[in-house]
């Protein structure tokens, strides 16, 4: 689907957001938490998260910790010290982007 592609290049954002909010989270967590704050209007895809979690983890913003929950081995994630400054970063530069495509979308909305 369309809307789902579009967040796409904002994953990581997302990503280093909820573990600024949570503290640490596992991935399928990740995955529900996104689903129940936009209320299924993104679903985010194994195949997408699990790839960006092991990229920001090698970038070093992330830290895992592997737990052992009713006999399986859960891998929470982290954010680092240069994960936090990250998040903030990634913030910055998302709320730049969504101002910029208000204006592009709608034109009207720079001049009030």
């Amino acid at each position: 689907m369309a809307k789902n592609n579009l967040y796409k290049g904002s994953l990581n954002t997302i990503i280093l957001k909820l573990l600024q909010e949570t503290d640490s989270m596992y991935g399928y967590e990740i995955t529900q938490k996104v689903k129940a704050l936009t209320q299924g209007e993104l679903s985010i895809t194994e195949g997408a998260l699990y790839p960006a979690l092991h990229k920001l983890e090698a970038d070093g913003f992330l830290e895992v910790e592997v737990v052992k929950v009713d006999n399986r081995l859960r891998k929470y994630y982290k954010l680092t010290e240069q994960g936090t400054k990250e998040t903030a970063d990634k913030l910055s530069e998302l709320e730049r982007y969504i101002e910029t495509m208000k204006v592009l979308v709608n034109p009207k909305f720079s001049l009030e």
